[in-house]
């Protein structure tokens, strides 16, 4: 069977995205999400997305995440308002659902601003913060952002026994004047 598809990208994350609101793609075919996602065999992606109708809302969005794992992604959540802009499902703004409730988004010129949901459970670590917004997230002060390799710590941290098979989105973080920087694993 064919599937139609787009494919997205938001601050370096990409994504698929299916237009399901005719039922198209079986929302419990987590093997097909991972082939899909697969960046050798299949697509290649961090996470697939379905765009589906809602009884109340302008549409509802399903995310997988490459290994079929569901969750609430910003990026993803910024994509599928452009994704849904683009096949006319609304015009500049929209509400939606998502699997850690309702989002407001809208667009400023080509720009998707996204509302987040305030996030209930902050945890201080030794030395990091946990925080879960719709997906987890640890987060780390550095100094030495720059020379520090993101890649080998963050993948120690992430596969650590405290995130276990689940893993976590690892941050490291700098502020520098009013804003702050960062680099995720």
């Amino acid at each position: 069977m064919a599937i139609s598809f787009s494919k997205y990208q938001g601050t370096g994350n990409d994504f698929i995205l299916i237009d399901n609101r005719q039922n198209i793609f079986s929302k419990n075919d987590t093997k097909l999400v991972t082939l899909m996602c697969d960046r050798k065999f299949g697509i290649g992606a961090d996470g697939l997305m379905l765009l589906e109708d809602h009884p109340n809302l302008d549409f509802k969005m399903v995310y997988y995440n490459a290994d079929g794992s569901s969750s609430m992604c910003g990026n993803g959540g910024r994509c599928i308002m452009a994704f849904a802009k683009k096949i006319g499902v609304i015009e500049e703004s929209a509400t939606f659902e998502a699997i850690d409730g309702v989002h407001e988004a809208h667009f400023v010129g080509d720009i998707v601003s996204l509302k987040m949901n305030d996030v209930t459970e902050v945890e201080d670590g030794d030395g990091f913060v946990f925080l879960n917004t719709g997906s987890p997230h640890h987060v780390q002060f550095a100094e030495d952002l720059d020379e520090m390799d993101v890649k080998s710590l963050g993948r120690e941290i992430r596969n650590s026994e405290r995130y276990g098979t689940a893993g976590s989105n690892i941050n490291f973080v700098k502020q520098e004047r009013d804003f702050f920087r960062v680099r995720t694993y």
